[in-house]
């Protein structure tokens, strides 16, 4: 136990979880999720990948070594991006690094022999300078409240307030989440955010079928600011209809954890369906047509 938090193994990592995503296809009537730590979450649907703000690097640890904020790991990456050569479709919510990483991004793009990363407007002309011009990226910037299609993947783009809606001198927002539509599915990735009216009602209007929540909180004593902590994720899952809601945003780095217990205690109150994943652990959910079934593979 490190900080009063539970760490439990990684699930599989390595080339077991790369040989795991290759062969996990199931058709149009579900998706697999995996976790990968942090906010980092693949997502693969019927031959297709989306990888949403991947964060596969000792980059902030070495950042803050000697610093009075060091970045100490609680758990190891569950994969090295290389391996990733499957997935050539990335989000990143806004500029933190652990939602916008060169050594993540770098080494996928060459392994999967470019990408497209969808991101806020506001942070495209500072995303290219901190991945390099000679990275084999295309930027697809979106806007609050805009849509765009990549394949497959109609996406949404809804604020976040992290630890307010911060927008740049020509009023976009800096930090975003994103609603994701494919085949019959919807799905929600927060980026960082705490609870705000405008995303309420968004959500609401979606109905997402899953929602992937940050939980640790905003502590300023801790120096943690701006996410939801395990109550306020269960009860924004609840508040949308999400028939599945799964946390993120723990388990990294020591000084910005939180035991994800208050999160599951909170869902049982409220009766909101969930589930924890552990690094490399994944959830299969199914079609409502065809029985609305969650399955951890």
């Amino acid at each position: 136990m490190k900080g009063g938090l539970v760490l439990e193994p990684s699930w599989c990592g390595g080339l077991d979880l790369q040989r795991e995503i290759l062969g996990a296809d199931g058709g149009p009537d579900q998706f697999r999720l995996w976790w990968l730590g942090q906010s980092g979450f693949l997502l693969r649907w019927d031959g297709h990948f989306l990888l949403f703000d991947p964060y596969l690097s000792d980059s902030l640890s070495e950042k803050y070594a000697a610093t009075d904020k060091p970045h100490v790991r609680l758990s190891e990456r569950v994969i090295d991006p290389a391996m990733l050569g499957m997935v050539r479709l990335v989000t990143s919510s806004h500029l933190h690094t652990d939602h916008l990483d060169a050594a993540t991004l770098r080494p996928l793009a060459a392994a999967a022999g470019g990408l497209r990363l969808v991101l806020p407007g506001a942070n495209e002309a500072a995303a290219r300078e901190r991945l390099g011009e000679d990275a084999a990226i295309e930027y697809l910037s979106v806007e609050e409240g805009g849509t765009r299609e990549v394949g497959v993947f109609r996406f949404t783009a809804v604020a976040a307030a992290h630890n307010e809606i911060e927008r740049d001198e020509l009023g976009r927002c800096r930090f975003l989440s994103f609603v994701v539509r494919f085949g019959p599915f919807c799905v929600w990735h927060s980026g960082d955010t705490l609870w705000h009216d405008g995303l309420v009602a968004a959500l609401r209007a979606a109905r997402p079928d899953l929602v992937m929540v940050p939980i640790n909180g905003n502590d300023p004593a801790r120096r943690v600011a701006g996410n939801l902590n395990g109550t306020e994720a269960a009860a924004l899952a609840k508040a949308c209809g999400a028939r599945m809601a799964v946390p993120h945003h723990f388990g990294m780095f020591a000084f910005n954890t939180a035991d994800p217990r208050e999160f599951v205690e909170a869902c049982g109150r409220l009766q909101q369906p969930c589930r924890v994943l552990r690094g490399g652990e994944s959830l299969t959910l199914t079609a409502e047509a065809a029985g609305g079934a969650v399955r951890g593979l």
